[in-house]
C-alpha cells in the first residue's frame, strides 16, 4: 500500500447553508424523485428479459454503467497501462451529480441538484499519471485490500440515516442544520469517496485513511 502524506487526491467539500427552507426539507423525499427516476436510468444495471426455447422467463443482468467502467477501467490498466482521459472525465462528473443528488437527499443543501453546474457540492478526484503512480496489477486486489473500510463505511452510513433524521427536525424547527451532524454527514461522504477513488474508480493508488476529515 502506498503511503503519502500529501492530501489525499480524492476530496469532497460542501458549503454549509446558513439558513434552510422548512417546506422544501419537509417534502425533501417526494421532491427527489424525479432526480432519483434520472441517476437511475444513467446507471442502470441494464436487466433484460427474455423468453428461452421452452417458453420460460428469463433475466439477464448486466453490470450496470458503474460496473462496467470499473472492469473496463481495471483492464486497461493492468493490460495497456492507460487510463482514457475521457473515460475519467465521465466518472468524475457522474460521481459529482450523485455527490449532489445525495447532498440534496441529505438535506445538505436546498439547491435541487443540477445536472451540469457544481453548486455547493465540491468534489474533485485527481486524474492519475498510470505509468508512474499505478501499479497495474493492483485493481486486482483493491476491493479486496479497502474491505476493513466497507465494514466501518457501513456503521457510519447507519449514523448518517440517524443524523439525518435528526437534523429533519432541526431544521423543521430552527431552519438551520445543526453544524456538528452537518460536519459528520460530510466527513462521512468524504471517507466513501476516498474508498471509492482507490477500490472503484481506481484513481490511486494510496490507501484511504481512516478519518472523516
Amino acid at each position: 500500500m502506498a503511503v503519502n502524506r500529501e492530501p489525499y487526491p480524492a476530496s469532497l467539500e460542501i458549503d454549509y447553508p446558513q439558513k434552510l427552507d422548512r417546506l422544501t426539507t419537509f417534502v425533501r423525499t417526494l421532491l427527489s424523485i424525479p432526480i432519483l427516476i434520472v441517476l437511475s436510468v444513467l446507471v442502470g444495471s441494464g436487466s433484460e428479459s427474455y423468453t428461452n426455447q421452452a417458453g420460460d422467463d428469463m433475466t439477464a443482468t448486466g453490470l450496470g454503467i458503474t460496473g462496467g467502467l470499473f472492469v473496463a477501467t481495471a483492464l486497461m490498466i493492468i493490460f495497456r497501462q492507460r487510463y482514457p482521459r475521457w473515460w475519467f472525465n465521465f466518472a468524475l462528473e457522474l460521481n459529482r451529480f450523485t455527490a449532489r443528488i445525495s447532498a440534496y437527499l441529505l438535506l445538505l443543501t436546498d439547491r435541487y441538484p443540477s445536472t451540469v453546474d457544481k453548486q455547493s457540492v465540491h468534489l474533485e478526484v485527481k486524474y492519475p499519471n498510470v505509468k508512474t503512480e499505478l501499479n497495474r496489477w493492483l485493481p486486482l486486489i483493491k476491493w479486496l485490500l479497502a474491505v476493513p473500510h466497507y465494514v466501518i463505511l457501513l456503521f457510519l452510513f447507519i449514523s448518517v440515516i440517524l443524523a439525518t433524521i435528526i437534523a429533519w427536525f432541526a431544521i423543521l424547527f430552527t431552519g438551520q442544520y445543526p453544524k456538528s451532524l452537518f460536519e459528520f454527514v460530510v466527513g462521512v461522504s468524504r471517507w466513501s469517496l476516498r474508498v471509492e477513488a482507490y477500490a472503484f474508480l481506481l484513481t490511486t493508488d494510496i490507501y484511504p485513511p481512516f478519518s472523516l476529515k
